[in-house]
């Protein structure tokens, strides 16, 4: 049977975004930004400095995203690097996520120099609402591969008492 003109046309678009589903799950370039997890996501808050921790996914069992300690020889998706403490204010997230970005840039220039040199890049980790008013007030800075997982820390020897 014949498929109609419109069928073709579904069928066509169809086939085209499963194409684009499968070409983006096939590597490439990350970007994390301070959207990408907050102080909010299960299991962050146990994260330390220097510590590595998954990327959050939904758990069934929580019934939540979570994220995970993992340790940094097994491979991981993100390692915490410093913690900045914003001062005591009235809630502000673009005024946190500004001081986050800026002092996390700093110590990630002063820890690798440059993106290009470590092929590595950072993003600040946010509190909410809700945690900055229960007295919440670091903000975790986190280096990560935008090309994969990190395959052990990735944190100068100096840094991690080496």
């Amino acid at each position: 049977m014949p498929v109609s003109v419109a069928g073709r046309r579904l069928l066509a678009a169809a086939g085209l975004a499963l194409i684009a589903l499968t070409a983006s799950g096939c590597g490439g370039s990350v970007h994390k930004d301070d959207t990408f997890i907050d102080a909010g996501v299960t299991g962050l808050l146990d994260i330390e400095v220097t510590e590595c921790f998954s990327d959050p996914e939904y758990s069934d069992f929580a019934g939540e995203d979570v994220v995970v300690y993992t340790p940094c020889v097994d491979g991981a998706d993100n390692q915490s690097f410093m913690f900045v403490h914003a001062p005591d204010a009235p809630w502000d997230r673009d005024a946190v996520a500004k001081l986050g970005w800026d002092e996390c840039g700093k110590g990630f220039e002063q820890q690798w120099t440059s993106q290009d040199e470590s092929g590595l890049d950072y993003y600040p980790i946010l509190p909410t609402a809700e945690t900055w008013a229960d007295g919440d007030r670091a903000v975790m800075c986190a280096v990560y591969d935008p090309d994969g997982r990190l395959k052990d820390s990735v944190l100068p020897a100096a840094v991690v008492g080496e």
